[in-house]
């Protein structure tokens, strides 16, 4: 079996408790308000920032050894530019003040995972960001075009409201292959049980901001969606 598809494997239990989470669950039901879809994009924002400070520290951390990953670490950098822009301008289409959002405190859940990304790559390995990246992109191929339909359906948004959400189900296709070639170049198995225990992690850790979508987001809503 590839190292891959026994990370999958492993981790299934901490995928099931992201799932379950009420609010992708309420998603698909129709059971969710604008607001709801705001408090998603600011916490979406205030983790994206991070993916680019979070990449260059693993390229910084990774030994000469490891040459191969850090150019596809130099690659995702390239790819990843700027995404935290287009979740503003989401919520600026979405008719909230995106200057708000910009200047807004993460919630303690999201805070707690960033957090965690920083601290494991320096505290363990910068392969422990490879947990985090198939949680994130993972999550995105199954959750995030078909979230976009359902939430423009229901709250008759306009197309540039879900810039972040339709670019990342069809981009984070490429990016999955990617990663499943890098991941099944990872043979030792210290390094494999790394990546695991983040992942194992990180799915608690997403699962959890899902979670937090219940609280009031705070955002002023400008102007009324036409």
């Amino acid at each position: 079996m590839s190292f891959y598809q026994s990370l999958l494997d492993a981790t299934t239990e901490e995928r099931a408790y992201l799932l379950s989470a009420p609010m992708i669950q309420r998603c698909f039901s129709g059971d969710f308000t604008l607001d709801h879809y705001v408090a998603f994009l600011q916490q979406a924002y205030h983790h994206v920032k991070h993916t680019v400070p979070l990449l260059m520290a693993v390229g910084a951390e990774l030994p000469e050894k490891k040459e191969w990953l850090r150019e596809a670490v130099a690659e995702y950098i390239e790819e990843e530019l700027g995404h935290q822009e287009w979740i503003l301008n989401d919520i600026a289409a979405c008719g909230f003040d995106k200057e708000q959002v910009r200047r807004s405190t993460p919630a303690f859940e999201t805070e707690m995972m960033v957090a965690y990304a920083y601290d494991a790559i320096r505290r363990t390995s910068p392969l422990a960001f490879f947990g985090m990246v198939l949680v994130l992109e993972g999550t995105s191929i199954n959750l995030a075009e078909q979230a976009a339909k359902e939430i423009a359906t229901k709250l008759d948004l306009p197309r540039k409201a879900f810039s972040y959400l339709n670019s990342h189900g069809a981009l984070d296709q490429e990016h999955i292959k990617f990663y499943e070639n890098l991941m099944n170049k990872i043979t030792a198995t210290e390094e494999q049980a790394v990546i695991v225990h983040a992942a194992k992690r990180f799915y608690r850790l997403y699962g959890d901001i899902f979670r937090s979508l219940e609280q009031p987001h705070g955002i002023q809503q400008l102007e009324q969606v036409a």
